[in-house]
């Protein structure tokens, strides 16, 4: 994986093999990042990474100037490379183990961008409930946005706050606003 923007524009990130991950392509992070530096200046931009596997979501904010950044993550050797990584390039991450549900069901401070990217495999109603979770306890800023990438199996248009979606591949990520 390669940082595409910021501080640490082309920097290659290798990530340990045995980690249980599925991380987003340069392609759709790259795309995925044209779509929010139009929404977002990224200076100073808090940001919650849920199910944040290697880290290259929260490492694409932290080269952009967002922080603080929260990466959540249910595997140790995850959030132990997330730390490593966030130390070696100084930037503001703060990793976490946790279940992501758990967390959201106990958190309580407020992101301008929340990005999650749950198994493709994980069930519809899970899905939901991430994006219900998220909405109910005021976890997103109300000039916010929420990033729920996911399969085109997957269908999360349907959801309160559904804003649009994008597809890349067989990856879709729907976006989520109040306005």
């Amino acid at each position: 994986m390669r940082i595409i923007s910021g501080t640490f524009k082309g920097r290659r990130i290798t990530s340990p093999k045995n980690l249980p991950v599925r991380p987003t392509t340069d392609m759709s992070k790259e795309a995925l990042f044209n779509v929010l530096n139009n929404h977002f200046n990224f200076s100073d931009l808090k940001v919650l990474d849920l199910f944040s596997g290697t880290g290259n979501i929260s490492y694409e904010f932290g080269s952009r100037g967002a922080e603080p950044i929260v990466a959540v993550d249910g595997d140790f050797g995850c959030v132990k490379f997330i730390k490593q990584t966030a130390t070696e390039f100084d930037f503001n991450i703060t990793a976490i183990r946790s279940d992501v549900f758990s967390f959201l069901e106990k958190h309580n401070t407020s992101y301008d961008v929340i990005f999650a990217d749950p198994p493709y495999g994980m069930a519809q109603k899970e899905f939901e409930k991430l994006i219900e979770l998220i909405f109910k306890n005021d976890l997103l800023d109300s000039e916010g946005m929420l990033v729920v990438e996911h399969s085109k199996h997957t269908k999360l248009d349907h959801m309160m706050h559904f804003s649009f979606q994008k597809n890349y591949g067989g990856s879709v990520f729907s976006f989520y606003e109040y306005t």
